[in-house]
């Protein structure tokens, strides 16, 4: 590491970061990029662009992300109906490799010799960026101060930041507790009595939605179209991918949906307990079914359903840009090339329930068949006599022998 000359480092102008900043600075003598992405997590990024300047920052890459991010990332995720361990929707998980790709892009086209982050030693985040940026750049060398550093308590970080006249914004009263992750499809919550999972967590924790007993007395009903797995208009009006996730996740969280409380195994070896808040995603995944459930073939369905776990934790650990990733997003792809059509859904005190959903086009529920009236000879009932002796014959030929 000591010939390093330029590092990327991925800032978003807080206390971790911008002691990272100076740290590198010091330690490698090194010229500093900073790259601070809005990627929806709801607070101002220019500040950053300040911040770096303050600290002599030349090279400062600010981009807003959204579009890019619930497009190529949040979008194909959820055509697989992607869930981590039975729950967790996967929100901090799916922003990583768009960071990454970037970091490395960045380095690509600044010259750098390095990328750095401000992810831990303990947690998911150091696996999710490293395993992308070695994906996309195999040589790049990376820097990860918390595995590295002796800064290992906040009281450190303050020391040095004042050591350093590192400008700090200082928020009293108002701090919250907890380490949070926020972006357009979630925010995550860890620490403080959080890590007892006995412990429940306190109502003015949460940010983007209110509890479902608070939640309104009357429901709220909207309409999703999709084309191909995607959403691509809200009652009739055309949103971008971005525009449909800031919609879904303003109106669930008012219906008092989305809140997760879950104990999860990371990557690392270790488990965590964290809070979640995914409104508009909860919507999808529930409506994104519904649709399927009309226009996928049942053993495709079942395929998919199957491989959905193995998916998602791919996505849990890192390994969006691997190729066995790819292969299964081409195949989940394909298999949404008919999900096209309506769902109506209605939205009540922390539930979402499907009302109603139709394919003008590409339905495979076929009336005539399924009703319990007259079938006109659609379907002959006769047939499911051999259907059943088929597929019992290995019962039967085993219960013949005796075996139980």
């Amino acid at each position: 590491m000591s010939e390093i000359k330029k590092v990327v480092l991925a800032y978003s102008g807080g206390l971790d970061t911008s002691i990272i900043l100076k740290w590198l600075e010091d330690q490698y003598h090194c010229e500093i990029v900073t790259f601070t992405a809005d990627i929806g997590q709801g607070e101002e990024v220019e500040p950053a662009r300040q911040k770096a300047q303050q600290m002599g920052v030349k090279e400062i890459y600010i981009e807003d992300l959204r579009e890019e991010f619930v497009k190529d990332y949040v979008f194909p995720m959820f055509r697989a109906n992607t869930i981590y361990e039975g729950e967790y929707l996967l929100g901090t998980s799916i922003a990583r490799p768009l960071i990454a790709k970037r970091l490395v892009e960045i380095a690509n086209q600044t010259g750098a010799d390095a990328i750095s982050h401000g992810a831990t030693g303990k947690g998911n985040d150091q696996v999710r960026f490293e395993l992308g940026a070695y994906a996309l750049k195999p040589e790049v060398k990376i820097i990860a101060p918390w595995r590295i550093w002796d800064l290992t308590s906040r009281e450190k970080l303050m020391q040095y930041a004042e050591q350093h006249q590192i400008p700090i914004e200082m928020k009293r009263g108002t701090k919250s507790p907890y380490s949070m992750d926020a972006n357009l499809l979630h925010i995550s919550y860890e620490g403080d009595i959080l890590e007892d999972p006995w412990s429940f967590p306190e109502e003015d924790m949460w940010r983007w939605s209110v509890s479902p007993q608070r939640a309104p007395d009357t429901e709220t009903e909207i309409e999703l179209t999709y084309q191909q797995g995607d959403i691509v208009a809200i009652n009739g009006e055309q949103m971008t991918p971005a525009t449909v996730l800031t919609y879904l996740n303003k109106v669930a969280g008012e219906n008092g949906i989305g809140r997760l409380d879950l104990v999860e195994n990371r990557y690392v070896g270790m488990k965590s307990r964290g809070c979640y808040e995914t409104p508009g995603g909860t919507i999808m995944l529930k409506a994104h079914r519904a649709i399927e459930s009309l226009t996928l073939d049942r053993e495709v369905a079942h395929l998919k359903d199957e491989l959905m776990p193995r998916y998602a934790s791919l996505i849990y650990n890192g390994y969006w840009w691997s190729p066995e990733r790819k292969l299964l997003q081409t195949m989940i792809d394909e298999s949404q090339k008919y999900v096209n059509g309506f769902v109506r859904v209605k939205l009540y005190k922390g539930n979402v329930i499907i009302a109603g959903r139709k394919s003008t086009t590409d339905s495979l529920f076929d009336t005539s068949i399924a009703t319990f009236e007259d079938d006109a000879g659609a379907y002959n009932q006769f047939d499911a006599e051999g259907f059943i002796k088929l597929n019992a014959l290995r019962m039967r030929i085993a219960a013949r022998v005796g075996r139980k």
